[in-house]
């Protein structure tokens, strides 16, 4: 039933504002909400099914911040949906919250800076301006719950990322102290790896005298590769945590040819634990900025790289395209034969990485199959037989090919796979008859 309020009910909270249009008296049949979300506050702003401001006020970000506001939109008649910035960062626990009380929640962007340049910039119109992007169909992109597996996958996949970038750091300002050093240093230690350097300045043994500089170098190289070595032990450790993670929440990502531990759990991120938001293969490609951004005008028609959507999911597919291109036959005749076409060796991979955003996307929504036995009963349970690769023939099994190659078959069936598999690529649409898929898989390189 459709709530009738006046634009001065209800009552703000102290500090706040609920500056109504006029007096007149609204038939409110759904309240679309809008949100600026910041470290410590809230901004909230309420409109009506045809864009009234209905009123507009400030929360703490606390589980009683969270109650008051829903309280607040819901005192001017049922709540529709709710737009809210940065659902993935200070908004997330608001996120979470408006979710577990079945409230519909929309992930809303920043406005440009031409919309900013006119309008101005306050919380109440950030707010105000998510709501309205949520009433106009703008903003339609579900939020990631973060209240799964992938959300602990993400937290210790962050820590390793963390780990890794303070250790490269580590091993340049090594670098760079050995550079700059004393001679007698510079020819003990120059023209080692990376590893025999690190090893070798922890081995160093400096005198007490550090107002000399070859003891103070000898202390600051000692110093950092010491800082190294526990990075590397920091990184182990996650990995070790990270490997059962991933494998157990998604085995048919792991299982895929060319994917790893580090890559899957790069995907899972980026499709949070909630995938079914991203409805459509192509969402899912732009979202890991996989997907080519027409630039036709005139006669002219031709597309371009698209720089944006997550870079480091798109980093994933291209270290996925490498792998295979290095170690799968079928790849290799499918770039050889786009280069045949006349694409660049750019264009090919760009090509097979679209290819693989969909592949992907297809592992993602997959139910990760049962690992624990049947339970006993007093009839013999019937098992089935395990899915069979392309090209083995029912019930026939087929021995395992040498590593990094795909498994055996009819060469004829291979020619056409790989012709059906340019044509679709080409076409950018249709199934995804392209598989890859082998039964030994190669390791993603650590970063």
């Amino acid at each position: 039933m459709p709530k009738t309020v006046r634009n001065a009910k209800p009552a703000p909270p102290a500090g706040t504002s609920a500056a109504p249009a006029d007096a007149s008296v609204r038939h409110v049949l759904e309240v679309v909400g809008g949100v600026d979300t910041h470290a410590d506050t809230h901004t909230a702003v309420a409109l009506d099914q045809i864009g009234g401001r209905l009123g507009t006020a400030t929360f703490p970000t606390t589980a009683t911040g969270y109650q008051r506001l829903l309280t607040w939109l819901r005192g001017f008649g049922p709540v529709g949906r709710v737009g809210v910035e940065g659902t993935g960062s200070y908004g997330a626990g608001l996120t979470r919250f408006l979710l577990d009380h079945d409230v519909v929640v929309l992930e809303v962007n920043r406005p440009n800076r031409q919309v900013r340049r006119v309008k101005g910039k306050s919380d109440p119109i950030d707010a105000d301006n998510a709501a309205r992007a949520v009433l106009a169909g703008v903003a339609t992109a579900l939020p990631k719950t973060h209240d799964g597996t992938v959300e602990a996958i993400r937290v210790l996949f962050n820590t390793r990322t963390s780990a890794v970038a303070a250790r490269t750091a580590a091993i340049n300002q090594l670098r760079s102290v050995l550079l700059t050093g004393p001679d007698p240093l510079r020819a003990q230690l120059n023209g080692l790896t990376a590893t025999k350097l690190v090893r070798a300045a922890a081995a160093l043994r400096p005198g007490p005298q550090l107002t000399e500089p070859v003891q103070a170098t000898k202390t600051a190289l000692r110093t950092l590769a010491q800082r190294i070595l526990a990075l590397d032990v920091e990184i182990k450790q996650v990995t070790a945590l990270l490997d059962p993670m991933v494998a157990d929440r998604a085995p048919q990502l792991v299982a895929e040819f060319g994917i790893g531990t580090l890559t899957a759990a790069q995907f899972l991120i980026t499709a949070g634990d909630n995938p079914h938001r991203l409805h459509t293969a192509d969402a899912f490609a732009a979202l890991c900025g996989a997907s080519p951004i027409p630039v036709s005008t005139g006669r002219t028609d031709r597309h371009r790289l698209n720089r944006g959507g997550d870079r480091q999911a798109n980093r994933a597919l291209y270290t996925i395209a490498l792998s295979r291109m290095k170690h799968d036959e079928q790849t290799r005749t499918f770039i050889a034969a786009r280069l045949t076409a006349g694409k660049t060796k750019k264009d090919a991979i760009r090509i097979l990485k679209r290819y693989l955003a969909r592949r992907v996307y297809q592992l993602l929504l997959q139910p990760p199959k049962p690992t624990s036995p049947p339970a006993a009963t007093s009839t013999p349970a019937v098992t089935s037989p395990p899915p069979r690769r392309p090209g083995q023939a029912s019930g026939l099994p087929t021995p395992p090919p040498a590593r990094g190659h795909r498994g055996s078959g009819s060469r004829a069936v291979e020619d056409r796979r790989v012709a059906i598999a340019a044509a679709t690529l080409d076409a950018e649409n249709g199934p995804n008859t392209l598989n890859a898929a082998a039964p030994r898989r190669t390791h993603t390189p650590a970063a």
